[in-house]
């Protein structure tokens, strides 16, 4: 068995919890929270046996062997320091961190004390990213990659009446590209590696964060596009264009649905079958590695993870996003 701590007790924890439920060594043993009441009820629902209202606590403590961080991202390396320091492997909520400086000494710490640090992006270890990996080849030269993920978020009905919330805060590293983008980005990055240019351009709220925007990346003979948004909606899939087809993915954060259409018209079908509750697939290969002894995924890598914190940084940069914990 994996004990597992949950840092966060929001939705995307339950939904963590109930996918990695679904695996044999999964266990949940402790929960953090602010407070001890939220941290007792979250504990008592979900049948955690401890409850921490102190990280450095829960970091050294031994009930717990490994940790899913799933606070704001302004925390995540912070606490993930905490934990790795203290011998723990630590699962981080996309996006990572802040920005590459912040990865940076996660990975330094990582290293240091032969822990697991492994970015929680479901999408690239879920069944239907794995037929796309296994099945590229057939629509020959890939010349384009067009992901769009675009979300009206109820936050943003918040924000238009005067109420700043997470989401919409630079203080929390938070925004469109941190939060939608890199759904887009993260898989073109395991597919085609690191591009050679990042052109970016957004609206940027008067919070300071982005509220939708879109990246042209240049490959040697390729580019991508990528169009994501938390202020509009867009029901467009994602492509991957080659010269002789193209894959079309029906949703990029969470593919159900993977086609081959062919220049000649021939549709194939290329879909998977995969669990309902997808954040098991993240949880499975975390929990692999551990029991492995390995540090490091092969998807959800940390170079692929430091890539795409570098196109985010840039990115940022281009639009006029910038977080406190930016230097």
């Amino acid at each position: 068995m994996v004990r597992f701590g949950v840092v966060g007790t929001n939705w995307i924890t339950e939904a963590f919890i109930k996918g990695a439920s679904h695996h044999e060594d999964f266990q949940l043993a402790a929960v953090y929270s602010r407070t001890e009441e939220r941290a007792a009820e979250f504990a008592e629902k979900l049948g955690a046996n401890s409850t921490f209202t102190d990280l450095e606590d829960m970091a050294k403590s031994d009930v717990i062997d490994a940790v899913y961080i799933a606070s704001p991202n302004s925390m995540h390396a912070s606490q993930a320091i905490t934990f790795m320091e203290n011998g723990k492997h630590v699962l981080c909520e996309k996006a990572i961190a802040s920005n590459s400086d912040e990865l940076a000494v996660m990975i330094k710490t990582a290293r240091e004390n032969q822990v697991v640090l492994m970015e929680a992006l479901k999408s690239t270890l879920m069944p239907n990213f794995k037929a796309v990996q296994d099945h590229i080849d057939k629509i020959g030269k890939v010349r384009r990659y067009f992901a769009s993920y675009c979300q009206y978020s109820s936050r943003y009905d918040k924000y238009k009446e005067g109420t700043v919330l997470n989401a919409f805060n630079p203080e929390y590293s938070a925004g469109s590209l941190m939060d939608i983008g890199i759904y887009c980005i993260y898989p073109l990055v395991v597919l085609f590696g690191e591009p050679k240019s990042v052109q970016a351009n957004g609206y940027v709220l008067e919070s300071g964060v982005d509220g939708e925007g879109s990246l042209i990346l240049k490959y040697d003979e390729m580019d991508a596009v990528i169009m994501f948004s938390k202020i509009t909606d867009s029901t467009l899939p994602s492509e991957i264009h080659g010269e002789d087809g193209n894959i079309r993915i029906d949703k990029i954060s969470s593919p159900e649905k993977v086609e081959i259409i062919y220049r000649n018209g021939k549709k194939e079908d290329i879909s998977r079958e995969q669990l309902a509750d997808n954040m098991f697939y993240e949880a499975e290969e975390f929990i692999t590695l551990i029991q492995q002894g390995k540090t490091e995924s092969v998807n959800n890598s940390i170079e692929n993870s430091r890539v795409t914190m570098a196109i985010l940084d840039e990115a940022r940069k281009q639009m006029g996003v910038r977080f406190p914990s930016d230097k």
